[in-house]
């Protein structure tokens, strides 16, 4: 399995200078398994990139949605498999709370985009899953989600395979002042010896109260989180789109430091765009 990153911010992409080091665009990670197959979680700007690379490829196409917020769907429409005649394309939508699974696509109608959805030559199928539908397959990978605290609402991912478990938890709020879809232990039972933990670290407690219920998490409780469930590896992700690349990297050491006060077996890092590990 091969992750690789192609947008690790949260609300707005951020171009300009102060923002090179970990990357402008908006929430997109790939997962190559073993045997070729591609997952992708999430279609914000980083997806365009991406695309870029999928067109040289033939095979089918899995994307898993976690909400339809604009930093999660803005770069479907320059996502180049989509124009691919006969390209498969399937879609999973997030749990929201308004079951709107096609707003993927609706974004390309009416006066929000040039090219309408019904003239993309791919074959894209929507998936959605019974609410009550918490596992499946995507050939070799074995797929898990559970609710996020978010507001709408929205899905967090496990994808397992080749050996690895890799969990994708972001726009998520691991203490929110609103009644929560999941508690603290369910994250840890649903992220239980992950080789790989991708968690919103938007905020830092300075942030706090001001930004409760906004649905993100505080990053040190994502260490916390990961620390719980004995992940191997955890990726901050969602940099808040107002953090610098100095900001994140101070958020980063911080969180080093709880590390390394708790003397915990976990490899912390912030999420770059462009990076690739091997799991």
């Amino acid at each position: 399995m091969q992750l690789t990153f192609y947008g690790v911010r949260g609300s707005v992409p951020t171009p300009g200078a102060d923002y090179i080091r970990y990357g402008g665009n908006t929430a997109c990670v790939h997962i190559e398994l073993d045997d070729g197959s591609d997952i992708i979680i999430d279609a914000g700007t980083g997806i365009r990139e991406l695309g870029q690379k999928l067109i040289a490829k033939d095979g089918d196409i899995h994307l898993l949605l976690t909400h339809n917020h604009w930093d999660h769907i803005q770069g479907f429409p320059f996502f180049a498999p989509i124009y691919q005649p006969q390209r498969n394309i399937f879609i999973t939508p997030g749990q929201t709370t308004l079951a709107e699974h096609d707003n993927i696509l609706k974004q390309m109608s009416g006066s929000y985009f040039p090219v309408p959805f019904s003239a993309l030559q791919s074959n894209i199928t929507l998936i959605p899953q019974p609410d009550d539908k918490l596992q499946w397959q995507i050939g070799q990978a074995c797929i898990q989600r559970q609710k996020i605290n978010h507001p709408g609402g929205g899905s967090a991912y496990s994808v397992s395979a080749d050996g690895s478990k890799v969990v994708y938890i972001t726009d998520n709020e691991l203490y929110p002042p609103y009644k929560k879809n999941t508690d603290f232990l369910n994250w840890v039972e649903f992220a239980r010896d992950a080789d790989l933990v991708i968690h919103d670290a938007q905020y830092m407690l300075a942030d706090m109260p001001g930004k409760s219920g906004w649905g993100h998490s505080v990053a040190e409780e994502a260490v916390k989180l990961s620390m719980a469930c004995r992940a191997k590896r955890l990726a901050l992700y969602s940099h808040d789109h107002m953090r610098t690349d100095d900001n994140v990297a101070a958020v980063e050491a911080q969180c080093q430091e709880l590390v390394g006060i708790a003397e915990a077996d976990l490899t912390l890092f912030a999420a770059a765009e462009g990076m690739s590990i091997a799991l």
